[in-house]
C-alpha cells in the first residue's frame, strides 16, 4: 500500500475554501522528553512564581516515574499527522503548524517561522476544549507576548485569531461516547448495569471558574463548570440510547495544585471514590472528558493514584479514552476552521454543537475569563489587532 496521501480537487470549495486563513497553529502545553528536561520544563511553567527548586524536585516526581517523559509531545505529532492527512483528503490546502506555552516547539520560534514563512492571518487550535483562564485566556496571552516578541524583532507577524471552544462538537463528544462504551464493557459483567460515570476534569480555582467564560455567564462555577455538566449530560444521554441503561453519574475534579488556603474545585477524584465505596456502589467508569489526550496528569493522577485508591478499597474502576487524534476528532477540526472561515468571509456558516448550551463565540469578549493580574492576550475583543 502506499504511503502517499490520496489526492482531491484543488481550488476552492464547499468543504475547502480557507480563506482569509493561510495556516492552522496547533497550540499545546508541551511537556519534557527525557529525565534532563523535567525541571528546566516545571521551571518554564511555574516561571514568575518564586517557586523553589527543590519544590520543582519534589513535583517532577510525577514525571521521573515515566522516565522524565510526557506524553503530550507524542499525541501532538499524532494529532498533527491526523490532521494534515485529514485536510489532504479534503482537498483543504491549508499548512499546519505545531508550537508549545512550555517546551519545544515554543511558540515564540513556531510563529517566527510562520511568519518568515510569509503566512499574513491564521487560526489556532489551542488544545483545551473549556472556557477558564488557564485553558483559553492564559493561551491568547502567550500569544501576545509572542507576537510582541516578534515586533521587538522588527519582524511583522501574522494576524492571529482562535478557533472557539469545542467541547460539545460532536467530533470531540463521539469519541468519548465510545470510550466510556468500551470502559464498561471492560468492567466485570456483575457490576457494570450499575456502574457509576465519574466525569474528571482539571480542578481550578473557585475564583477563576466563577469568572470563566463571557460576563454574563459569571457566577457559581462559571462557563467552565456549565460546559462540563453539559457536555455530560449529553453522553450520560449517548450511553442509555446505546445501552438502555441511564447511569448515575457526578463531575469532579483532579490535578489541584494550589495552596491549601485557596478554595478549588471539589471533590477530588479519590474522594469521589472513597464516597462511592461507601454508598455501596459497585462499580465505576473514569472518564477524563476534560482533557484532549492521555497526558501526565490522566496518566498519573487517574491511571495510577486513582486506580491505587480504587485498588486500595476493592472498587473495581477503568479509565476511557481520551479524543486525542481521533480520526473524528481531525474532521471537526477542519470543520471548525472552515465555519470560522465563513464567517469572517461574512457568510453565515452552519455550526455543530450538542447539547442545551449551543455553539461558543468565535471571538472572546472583554471580561472573559480575566486574569487577576490583567495582561495583554491576542485573538479576542480586546486583542490590540482587532
Amino acid at each position: 500500500m502506499s504511503d502517499e496521501l490520496p489526492t482531491t480537487p484543488s481550488g476552492p470549495g464547499p468543504d475547502r475554501d480557507h480563506a482569509p486563513y493561510d495556516a492552522l497553529l496547533l497550540l499545546s502545553f508541551g511537556g519534557p522528553e527525557g529525565l534532563d528536561d523535567v525541571v528546566p520544563f516545571l521551571e518554564n511553567v511555574t516561571r514568575g512564581r518564586g517557586i523553589p527548586r527543590e519544590r520543582l524536585e519534589e513535583v517532577g516526581q510525577h514525571y521521573y516515574l515515566f522516565g522524565g517523559v510526557s506524553p503530550i509531545n507524542a499525541q501532538n505529532r499524532e494529532l498533527l499527522q491526523a490532521l494534515r492527512k485529514d485536510f489532504a483528503e479534503h482537498g483543504l490546502d491549508l499548512p499546519v503548524y505545531w508550537g508549545n506555552r512550555n517546551w519545544a516547539p515554543y511558540l515564540t520560534d513556531t510563529l517566527r517561522e510562520m511568519t518568515r514563512d510569509g503566512r499574513r492571518r491564521i487560526l489556532v487550535l489551542a488544545t483545551s476544549a473549556y472556557a477558564s483562564y488557564s485553558g483559553c485566556r492564559q493561551y491568547r496571552e502567550n500569544l501576545a507576548e509572542s507576537l510582541a516578541t516578534l515586533r521587538a524583532e522588527g519582524l511583522h507577524p501574522p494576524r492571529v485569531d482562535k478557533l472557539r471552544h469545542y467541547f460539545n462538537h460532536p467530533g470531540f463528544v463521539e469519541p468519548v461516547v465510545d470510550g466510556v462504551l468500551a470502559s464498561l464493557d471492560a468492567l466485570p459483567a456483575e457490576v457494570r448495569e450499575r456502574a457509576h460515570l465519574a466525569f474528571t476534569t482539571h480542578s481550578i480555582p473557585d475564583a477563576a471558574a466563577d469568572t470563566s467564560g463571557p460576563v454574563e455567564e459569571h457566577g457559581d462555577g462559571g462557563a467552565y463548570v456549565a460546559q462540563h455538566l453539559d457536555v455530560a449530560s449529553v453522553i450520560v444521554e449517548a450511553v442509555r440510547e446505546r445501552t438502555g441503561i441511564r447511569h448515575p453519574w457526578k463531575l469532579v475534579y483532579q490535578s489541584r495544585s494550589g495552596p491549601p488556603s485557596v478554595p478549588w474545585l471539589e471533590p477530588d477524584i479519590c474522594d469521589h471514590l472513597e464516597e462511592l465505596h461507601g454508598q455501596g456502589v459497585p462499580g465505576a467508569v473514569m472518564v477524563p472528558v476534560g482533557f484532549v489526550s492521555d497526558h501526565m496528569e490522566v496518566l498519573y493522577d487517574l491511571d495510577t493514584e486513582a486506580k491505587d485508591k480504587a485498588a486500595e478499597l476493592g472498587l473495581p474502576v477503568t479509565r476511557s479514552a481520551t479524543v486525542g487524534a481521533d480520526p473524528r476528532f481531525a474532521a471537526a477540526v477542519r470543520e471548525l476552521v472552515l465555519e470560522r472561515a465563513e464567517a469572517e468571509r461574512g457568510g453565515r456558516p452552519a455550526r455543530c454543537a450538542l447539547g442545551a448550551l449551543g455553539p461558543s463565540h468565535d471571538v472572546c469578549p472583554v471580561g472573559c475569563c480575566p486574569a487577576r493580574t490583567p495582561k495583554p492576550a491576542a485573538a479576542g475583543a480586546d486583542a490590540p489587532n482587532l
